[in-house]
């Protein structure tokens, strides 16, 4: 039998990542130098590390100095020069090698490999302009509008079903206490009648989350509840309360520093909007060509090619795209300017958008939004934030300078999901033909670190996390404990990227799938503290974590080191030269004490107690970390230094 290659433990390991302790001097234009810098443990001894980088598709190679040395390890240092606008790197490392430490061994965003490996999972200097620096800080509370508040002067009917003047004929108006369903037609038409004034006035519960930025669904009118079928996009739906009250939501979030995130659908549009009613009617019109019609007018392709509702646009017609995407004239442009002042897009299904057999034109689609948010900046800085949903693999589509970041399920969600797990469970798993499995700690580590990797810093740091969303089912009907929830908040307000909380989660909800989470908030009992009707434990743990994000500037802006991964415990590092943040996770009890000696930390000489929620204790002597845990829970901890 082959023996193992050998390996230190994930806490004995060399450190770099693109956070500020180990590049803090990132490239912002072409020409520029990067300082970067390695940490070298003691108990892993070196003669050489050197750095290779790609640079006009040849590999250049430096060796790295030795710059500063201590009983507990050293750093290493060199530059790098940004001379195309992604530069790949990695570092060798050399030296005599023994039982558990490699005489040659990469160091990537995949971690230290002791063979060769593709260019794949290299570092990246990124000089593409990035996302405006408020979105690396950001915490965001999405919305579903119709299930999250009737504002006062809603007009209702005697049972309490909202009874609009002008009540859309796909509308079944429903009580706000009335369950929404499961599936089926009817989920796209009960209305529960929540508007934008709704909204205005909770905006107190969002900010006492901590968030800052709130999420809205589509807000133009449509032909169903979701409104991702859209009629127009000249204007906000009257049910939601029209231009006005969006004007004046978003006048209320500025006024309390906070911001606005819309979205759109550049995919495809509803069967009832005017550019698809022009164009069935007239083969020769101008929208005629928005869209792709096998046999005019009633054969066209559609999302997925199965939902005739939503025919697909063909973002190949120069017009469509003056009007949707390019341009002070565009749909983008306009709800960004006055009086709307929305401060950036979430693209729906942004993985389709342009693409259809032969045809691939996403990438120039979203380089022209991208554009048409730049001319919208204010003093040459990015000011808008350009989101891509994504259900699966995005690094593709986020390796230029079009989308800022995407909805992280397939780095984030999926992981967290598999390794939390209710293990009872029957709840699809996001979409494969399977429930969700019960993966172990480990699995976990490397799918979080793995796709990390084939990201950018950039791309990772401003894409969302998100626990659930209004596609998904509930956090709480996904992990089934309130314990396990409270450990799926800490991630969330650890991990990198923009923590984003669907409205009802920090209230321990319930729903099986994602139109059965699209749950009324409910108001009365939140302000009772109801125990009965919420988990006010779940929504005091969420404030509290979020809180400490909110706090801690590791946690917003920090690197990420992974320390230790077991079956049922994950450990890691936000790293940041203010002071680093040790993150533990236990999703179950500890079979017994755990210890760890975390020197690889720069220069740190002990622990200070930040935050811990659940049965998990930690305790410390000087950098080695004592962990017990009798059952799910979360510590973080700040380290000291000298």
């Amino acid at each position: 039998m082959t023996a193992p290659l050998p390996l230190p433990p994930l806490h004995r390991r060399p450190l770099h990542d693109s956070g500020p302790l180990f590049s803090p001097r990132p490239p912002r234009r072409l020409g520029e130098s990067a300082l970067l810098r390695v940490r070298v443990p003691a108990s892993y001894p070196v003669d050489v590390v050197a750095l290779r980088a790609v640079i006009d598709g040849e590999i250049r190679t430096s060796r790295l100095r030795c710059v500063d040395e201590d009983p507990t390890g050293a750093w290493w240092e060199t530059e790098l020069r940004a001379e195309n606008p992604v530069v790949r790197y990695r570092f060798c490392l050399l030296g005599p090698g023994s039982e558990d430490v490699p005489a040659y061994a990469w160091l990537t965003a995949a971690g230290l490999v002791p063979w060769d490996v593709s260019d794949a999972t290299d570092f990246r200097l990124v000089v593409h302009e990035s996302a405006p620096d408020w979105v690396a800080d950001a915490i965001v509370y999405q919305v579903f509008p119709d299930r999250f508040a009737r504002s006062a002067s809603s007009p209702a009917d005697s049972e309490g079903r909202p009874a609009p003047a002008d009540l859309p004929g796909w509308a079944v108006p429903m009580r706000w206490d009335e369950e929404p369903a499961v599936q089926g037609e009817l989920t796209a038409r009960q209305l529960f009648g929540g508007d934008l004034d709704g909204v205005i006035e909770h905006l107190d519960h969002v900010a006492s989350l901590g968030a800052d930025t709130l999420y809205l669904t589509p807000v133009f009118p449509a032909g169903s509840v979701h409104r991702y079928d859209a009629s127009t996009f000249d204007r906000v739906d009257p049910l939601l309360g029209g231009d006005e009250a969006l004007v004046r939501l978003s006048a209320a979030l500025h006024a309390r520093g906070m911001r606005l995130l819309l979205d759109l659908t550049t995919n495809h549009t509803g069967d009832t909007h005017e550019w698809f009613r022009a164009a069935q009617a007239d083969p020769a019109s101008p929208e005629a060509g928005f869209y792709l019609f096998t046999d005019h007018p009633s054969s066209y392709r559609s999302w997925l090619d199965a939902v005739p509702s939503l025919p697909k646009l063909d973002l190949r017609s120069p017009e469509l795209r003056r009007r949707l995407v390019e341009g002070p004239g565009s749909v983008v442009a306009r709800y960004l300017r006055e009086p709307l002042r929305a401060d950036g897009w979430r693209i729906d299904v942004a993985n389709m958008t342009g693409r259809h057999d032969d045809v691939d034109v996403a990438h120039d689609v979203a380089r022209s939004i991208r554009a048409t948010l730049r001319a919208l900046d204010q003093d040459g800085e990015p000011s808008h934030w350009l989101l891509a949903e994504h259900g699966h693999d995005a690094s593709a589509d986020l390796a230029g300078d079009g989308w800022h970041g995407t909805m992280n399920y397939t780095g984030f969600t999926r992981p967290l999901w598999a390794w939390l797990t209710d293990p009872a469970s029957d709840l699809n798993w996001l979409g494969l033909p399977t429930t969700i499995p019960r993966l172990p700690g480990q699995a976990i580590a490397r799918t979080i670190v793995d796709y990390g990797a084939q990201l950018s810093w950039s791309a990772r740091q401003h894409s969302q996390n998100q626990l659930a969303s209004h596609d998904t089912p509930r956090t709480r009907s996904v992990v089934g404990t309130r314990e396990r929830q409270i450990v799926a908040v800490a991630a969330l307000a650890a991990l990198p990227g923009v923590p984003t909380l669907f409205a009802g989660d920090e209230l321990g909800a319930r729903g099986t799938t994602g139109e059965h989470s699209r749950t009324p908030m409910p108001w009365e009992a939140i302000a009772a503290e109801d125990p009965e009707r919420i988990d006010t434990e779940v929504l005091r743990a969420t404030r509290a974590l979020l809180g400490l994000r909110r706090q801690e500037v590791a946690l917003r802006q920090g690197g990420l080191a992974l320390l230790h991964a077991a079956d049922d415990v994950l450990v890691l590092a936000r790293t940041h030269p203010d002071g680093d943040v040790v993150v533990v996770l236990a999703r179950a009890a500890l079979d017994g004490p755990l210890e760890l000696d975390l020197d690889v930390l720069p220069g740190i000489s002990g622990f200070e107690d930040l935050h811990a929620e659940g049965p998990l204790e930690a305790s410390s002597r000087g950098t080695v970390l004592v962990l017990r845990a009798d059952g799910p829970g979360a510590v973080l901890l700040r380290t000291r230094r000298p």
